[in-house]
């Protein structure tokens, strides 16, 4: 099928204005935050309308296209990627917040809203839109939706699946299906909603959702601490949770603090030296709460896991020090970090660490390695910064070497090799390392079913 006829049958689903062919905008739409692999699409299409998506479904099965649904483009896995000439469906215009019910909690919205504009809407009707991450200003609620976000309160609130009341998507065989319509109680066969949760744009594109919405926190407070050895971050936070409901528990080491506040105009939370860093964030909603902090930190610091330590006296010191862990993805993008998002049961996570960092001390000595992320949900981010020596095919080409000693350790402790990122192109060969042989078989027929001609994002999550 030629090039022209596919985007004059584009066109005429659209307009002319809905098309988008220059090179320059090719290559902004056609890829992710990964920057390993080329985009190469052949033309972006920005539906502003469900029928519009559904009709650009058919014409791909009609005239033997592919698509790759996009969303704010903010994924780590080249799970938007474009590489062989595919169609890129931008979810751009279907950006409308359709209903907010006070008496449901919840929000209803078009795939391409901006995960910040739920939160500020929740919080301007006294409610909480919990799942939050760095890239919320640019993510859409399709994409977080598509690769079930998690982010820095999974401890707490846990992860995006846990908050989509419902779902309306145009499979890839043209089909709008429309899932659970908002209910909290539904039990009545298969829960389709949560087949397409994750599903990384491979069964269908999704083009509604409504969303739950819970109490707003109180009063949260930040805490940072210095913290020995990565052992006694298990301990920390065993006890810290043993006292009060925390919101997050996240960590970070010194070489990722080094990098933020060396980019940023911000400050180390406290002059003395340590390797790691535990964050902690919670509600002080009466004095008993401070009370219960105070002593348990100074019962960490007795058993030698802390060193030293800072409470947030104001909702702008609060801020300052999330920053400290939150611009750490931003900060290491100029270093071109290849990313492995890795995660065991809480149990494992100390054993699994050492066993991971003696491996890559072995190979990579000359590499700087930043270690950050959501300890208090056992989720692990490695990332492995290019040296400037290094092209960035023969820094991918060791990275995958390595990867494959990384991984036989996860698969030790049955881990999972994507906690949060998906797996799209980047981690594709990796996925017998968390399931078997016979779930990814189940996984294929399951995405025939749904996707006849595999015309959605080919090449994604297998071969």
């Amino acid at each position: 099928m030629s090039t022209s006829s596919i985007i004059d049958g584009l066109i005429a689903i659209t307009s002319t204005k809905q098309v988008l062919t220059k090179n320059s905008e090719l290559e902004s739409y056609g890829q992710d935050w990964t920057r390993f692999y080329s985009p190469k699409p052949l033309a972006i299409v920005l539906p502003s309308s469900v029928e519009e998506v559904v009709e650009v479904v058919k014409l791909a099965n009609k005239k033997g296209f592919s698509l790759v649904p996009s969303g704010g483009r903010t994924g780590l896995s080249g799970g938007a990627n474009a590489i062989n000439g595919e169609v890129v469906v931008s979810l751009d215009k279907l950006n409308k917040i359709i209903e907010f019910n006070a008496i449901d909690r919840s929000i209803t919205c078009q795939a391409g809203v901006i995960t910040e504009v739920i939160q500020d809407l929740a919080e301007e009707k006294g409610l909480f839109y919990p799942v939050d991450f760095a890239s919320a200003g640019s993510s859409q609620i399709g994409g977080n939706i598509a690769t079930n976000a998690g982010g820095i309160k999974v401890i707490k609130y846990g992860m995006t699946r846990d908050w989509v009341l419902g779902l309306k998507v145009v499979t890839g065989n043209g089909e709008l299906l429309e899932f659970n319509k908002g209910l909290i109680k539904n039990a009545t066969g298969y829960d389709l909603r949560h087949l397409f949760i994750g599903s990384e744009g491979t069964l269908g594109i999704i083009v509604e959702a409504t969303l739950k919405l819970t109490r707003r926190p109180v009063n949260l407070n930040v805490m940072v601490l210095g913290v020995t050895e990565f052992n006694s971050m298990m301990h920390i936070l065993n006890k810290f949770q043993s006292e009060i409901d925390l919101t997050a528990f996240e960590f970070f080491s010194a070489l990722a603090l080094t990098k933020v506040i060396s980019h940023h105009d911000l400050q180390a939370p406290f002059e003395t030296q340590v390797p790691y860093y535990a964050l902690l964030e919670f509600e002080m909603v009466n004095d008993d709460i401070e009370t219960k902090i105070m002593e348990t930190f100074e019962f960490c610091m007795e058993q030698g896991w802390i060193l030293d330590g800072i409470l947030s006296q104001s909702e702008q010191q609060a801020k300052s020090l999330w920053a400290l862990r939150e611009r750490i993805s931003e900060t290491i993008t100029i270093d071109t970090p290849y990313k492995n998002d890795i995660s065991v049961t809480l149990s494992k996570v100390p054993e699994f660490l050492k066993q991971v960092d003696r491996l890559i001390e072995i190979e990579y000595p000359d590499f700087e390695i930043v270690w950050f992320g959501h300890i208090g949900d056992g989720n692990l981010h490695l990332n492995i910064l290019k040296p400037a020596t290094l092209s960035k095919t023969e820094f991918v080409k060791k990275c995958e070497q390595v990867n494959q000693k990384v991984f036989e350790i996860v698969r030790h402790h049955q881990g999972s090799i994507s906690a949060e990122h998906g797996i799209g192109l980047l981690k594709k060969s990796y996925l017998s390392v968390t399931r078997t042989e016979t779930e990814i078989n189940l996984m294929k027929k399951m995405r025939l079913v749904f996707d006849n001609n595999m015309i959605l994002n080919p090449g994604k999550l297998w071969d």
